[in-house]
Order: C-alpha cells, then sequence, then structure tokens
C-alpha cells in the first residue's frame, strides 16, 4: 500500500472522521465502521484533506476534465478543497461547481454555484464514499438538466465495496449506468490492513473483534 493511503487512513482516524463501533448508514445497514466527512473542521485538516484528493486524482483520473462537482452537502468543501490542492501541489487550475439542496428563486436564481457547466462540459464528481450509489443517481439528474455534459471519473475518499442495488458493487453498477469510473483513495480493506492491530496515538482501534465484524459485514454485503 502506498505511504500516502496509509498516511490518509490515520488521518482520518485522528480527525474523528473514521470511527469504528456500530452505525447506520444511508441505506440503511447496520455498519462496523463510519466515514462521517462532516467532522473535517479545521483549516488544516481541509488542506490536508485536499491534498490526498488532489494526488487521488492526479493518479488515477486520466480523462480530460474540466470541472470538479461537489455534491451538497458534504461534496461542497470536498471539490473545493481538492480545486485548491491541484493548483498549490501541482500547478493544475480547475474550476468547481457544487449544488444547492433548495434552487433559488432570487438574485441569479439557480440551483448550481461556482463554474455553472455548459454544453461539452467535463465533471469529475468529488464526493466522500460510495456505499450504495445512492448519491450518484440524485447527482447525475442535476448535471443532465444544467447541459449535455460528461461525466466519466469520479474520486471518493474510502470505497466501501458495497453492492448496490443489483446485487453487484456500487462501484461496477454506477459504470455499467453511467459509464462513471470511480476512483478511492482508499478502500475498506486498506483500512483493516493498515489499521487492525496497530497503536494509534497509544490507543488500539481496530481490535481482533472489529476485524471480525468488518470481515463479516464485508461478506455479507460487499463484494471484490
Amino acid at each position: 500500500m502506498d505511504a500516502y493511503k496509509q498516511e490518509f487512513i490515520e488521518f482520518m482516524v485522528r480527525s474523528g472522521v473514521l470511527c469504528f463501533g456500530e452505525f447506520t448508514t444511508k441505506s440503511g445497514r447496520k455498519s462496523p465502521y463510519f466515514i462521517n466527512t462532516g467532522n473535517y473542521r479545521t483549516g488544516e485538516q481541509m488542506a490536508k484533506l485536499g491534498s490526498f484528493y488532489a494526488q487521488c486524482i492526479k493518479e488515477t483520473v486520466t480523462h480530460e476534465y474540466d470541472i470538479l462537482f461537489g455534491p451538497a452537502y458534504k461534496g461542497i468543501p470536498l471539490a473545493t478543497a481538492a480545486s485548491v490542492a491541484l493548483y498549490n501541489r501541482y500547478g493544475i487550475s480547475k474550476s468547481f461547481c457544487f449544488n444547492r439542496k433548495e434552487e433559488k428563486d432570487h438574485g441569479e436564481g439557480g440551483s448550481l454555484i461556482g463554474e455553472k457547466p455548459t454544453d461539452g462540459s467535463r465533471i469529475v464528481i468529488v464526493e466522500d464514499v460510495i456505499t450504495s450509489g445512492k448519491a450518484v443517481r440524485e447527482t447525475m439528474p442535476i448535471l443532465l438538466s444544467a447541459a449535455k455534459v460528461q461525466v466519466n471519473d469520479m474520486v471518493i475518499s474510502v470505497d466501501r465495496m458495497e453492492k448496490g442495488q443489483n446485487g453487484i458493487s456500487a462501484k461496477k453498477e454506477i459504470k455499467a449506468e453511467y459509464g462513471i469510473d470511480v476512483h478511492s483513495i482508499v478502500t475498506v480493506k486498506d483500512v483493516i490492513e493498515h489499521m487492525h492491530g496497530r497503536e494509534l496515538d497509544g490507543k488500539v482501534y481496530l481490535t481482533d473483534e472489529i476485524k471480525k465484524r468488518m470481515e463479516e459485514y464485508i461478506a455479507m454485503y460487499c463484494e471484490e
């Protein structure tokens, strides 16, 4: 596993974003771990987070793109931070855009803020995780109603490797339905590999018991 992936996993744990216990995911499943990007709260954290996303985009996105799109609400700071980091680290200047949950009916109006897509705009969606693929299915109508855009890639922090609506991984479903390649900084298996039994700041977060529960969850809901 690349060093930056290991660093990212530890960064999530220290930031209180990657948590272990019992949680209910957006898909309604009971999960022994959870990723809550809403727990990032400082400028230092956002600068580091943007750098991780920028490195993943630089290394994995091979299609040309114009805009980073962050779905409301958690995707908004992610796309913004990634855009800043791409420029600061690599000198790559890309526009960013995000949506409002409710369309504005005064001023400039509309639901999109930032670089508004036009016909032919090439977009990378920037999100936190992919579980069932529900967030993508909510996002695509927003983008396709704005213009005749191309969405070839999506970049997320953690691939939970979970099955979607049709019994295959949500990642494969999104590729089949929309032609979108999903890239993740890390996968849930990377998390287990790096954190199991590892002491971080004097504490072992991923114990044998939690590892067992995560592996059972993977066997039930996930696909390689």
